[in-house]
């Protein structure tokens, strides 16, 4: 079995976590729980990105001490943990030690011609934390979020990324780093194709306002945050200190795997690959990019009024439809968008396809035979090679297409063999097709444990005992002045 590395981006913490934030994790979460189901030894990494001076200039217009609004913040993205049932391993702050000295020692490790001094002036985004080049900008705005950029003038350390430009396009063209879909991977090719330039990769401590990571050897310039960021990875495995975690799961895993929002693509698939190169350290194997989230078809924005944060939509549909919705709604790899129609549909999928298969067949069990029906086999082996098969691609929808290829035959077994008719004329037939129904049902609950992992864990606990019990219904129907 393979060793497997999934990290979710580290996003800033300059506000509170919305929506698109728990999109990734919950996609990072289900390729967690399905790899370790299989019986890897899999590994799951988030965290938070503390030195961005977009943190600071946030916590300034609070009102705030840096360091507090960014814990604070910080500790928020944290608790989505609990609030979403997500099963990562570890969380990693990069205010941190462990990641302090695992981003100086990274920089340190890199080769000392790929360094150099320059001075350089250039057009700014501090939301995006990058220089932009006058072929990128749009009437001296930033491209993403559409605000002037500003004029920066300063002496700083560049990275020669033009050295890498070939090997970095031979290991995409190659799949060495596999970059899914391939719609993004090539949106990369092209974008190395255009000539790689040489970046700036660190900041005066002016500048930058005496917050991030110093550069090793001069106290006057702390690192570019893309540098010290992307660092997190390794960071967290105990890079710094040779930790066995960093062996296990960075030196000798199979699978490294990002799982990253298209903004940041290039940071992923071009500067850290190159910085990894220049230390000579592993690559990651594969990126993973996943597209924006729109609400009602608008961009969220905190100016509409449309930014939803996660912990309102657990409070109104539960955890499980919330993460059922983020991994069969929206389209893998694509753009997508959350409305509370659409959701309110995924729910009654859920309550109407799902719950009312298993309290049926439940109620019917113990109604003619007291719950108890045989154990037979249920073939399965096309539809795990399927699912296999869809992750591969971090395909979650089909995935879940292909479990509810099986809810559905089995709410359609009911309509054509009618057991409740049978137990009356035939309970032979009537326990068979029960039997055969249950066992339907308890794949089910197995193949959607990455999904919904607590309404699976109790389709699993009525199913699997001696006798199948039937309790309240697993998603109970909301009624009208709820969903008003």
């Amino acid at each position: 079995m393979p060793t497997r590395y999934i990290t979710a981006s580290i996003p800033y913490v300059n506000a509170e976590p919305h929506i698109g934030h728990a999109l990734e994790f919950v996609e990072v979460d289900m390729l967690l729980r399905y790899y370790r189901a299989l019986g890897e030894t899999v590994r799951g990494q988030y965290g938070s990105d503390d030195n961005s001076l977009k943190n600071v200039r946030a916590a300034q217009a609070a009102g705030e001490d840096v360091e507090v609004y960014v814990a604070r913040h910080s500790q928020v993205f944290k608790e989505l943990q609990g609030l979403l049932n997500l099963s990562f391993d570890d969380y990693i702050r990069t205010r941190e030690d462990r990641h302090m000295r695992g981003a100086q020692k990274l920089w340190s490790l890199m080769n000392p011609e790929d360094i150099y001094v320059k001075e350089y002036e250039g057009l700014y985004c501090v939301g995006c934390e990058i220089f932009y080049t006058d072929k990128d900008v749009v009437e001296g705005s930033c491209p993403i979020h559409k605000r002037p950029l500003e004029i920066v003038k300063e002496e700083n350390f560049f990275f020669k990324l033009s050295k890498y430009q070939k090997v970095l396009e031979d290991l995409i063209v190659s799949d060495k780093l596999k970059v899914v879909p391939e719609s993004r991977k090539n949106e990369a090719l092209g974008f190395i194709r255009q000539g790689l330039e040489d970046f700036s990769i660190s900041r005066s401590v002016a500048r930058a306002e005496n917050w991030g990571v110093p550069v090793p050897g001069d106290e006057g310039q702390v690192m570019y945050v893309w540098v010290d960021a992307l660092s997190n990875y390794i960071n967290a495995l105990g890079f710094a200190d040779n930790d066995q975690a960093y062996t296990t799961f960075w030196e000798k895993a199979e699978v490294r795997s990002h799982v990253i929002g298209k903004d940041i693509m290039r940071f992923h698939v071009i500067y850290w690959p190159a910085f990894l190169l220049s230390a000579g350290l592993p690559l990651p194997t594969e990126v993973f990019v996943h597209g924006f989230l729109t609400v009602e078809g608008e961009k969220m924005s905190k100016s509409i009024g449309n930014v939803i944060a996660p912990k309102d939509l657990v409070a109104d549909f539960g955890v499980d439809a919330v993460r059922y919705y983020f991994l069969r709604e929206l389209p893998s790899g694509a753009d997508g968008d959350v409305s509370k129609a659409r959701l309110e549909e995924r729910y009654a999928e859920l309550a109407n396809d799902l719950g009312n298969l298993m309290g049926r067949v439940a109620a019917m069990s113990n109604k003619y035979f007291e719950g108890a029906v045989d154990k037979v086999p249920f073939d399965h082996a096309e539809l795990d090679v399927r699912m296999g098969e869809a992750l591969k691609q971090y395909d979650f929808k089909d995935y879940i297409d292909t479990v509810w290829t099986v809810v559905n035959a089995a709410n359609l077994k009911i309509q054509t063999e009618e057991p409740f008719k049978l137990a009356k004329t035939d309970p032979v037939a009537a326990k068979k097709s029960l039997s055969e129904l249950a066992a339907m049902i308890v794949w089910i609950g197995h193949a959607l444990m990455p999904v919904i992992p607590a309404a699976a864990a109790e389709i699993l606990r009525r199913y699997t005992g001696d006798k199948l019990i039937h309790g309240e219904p697993l998603f109970p129907r909301r009624d009208q002045e709820i969903k008003e």
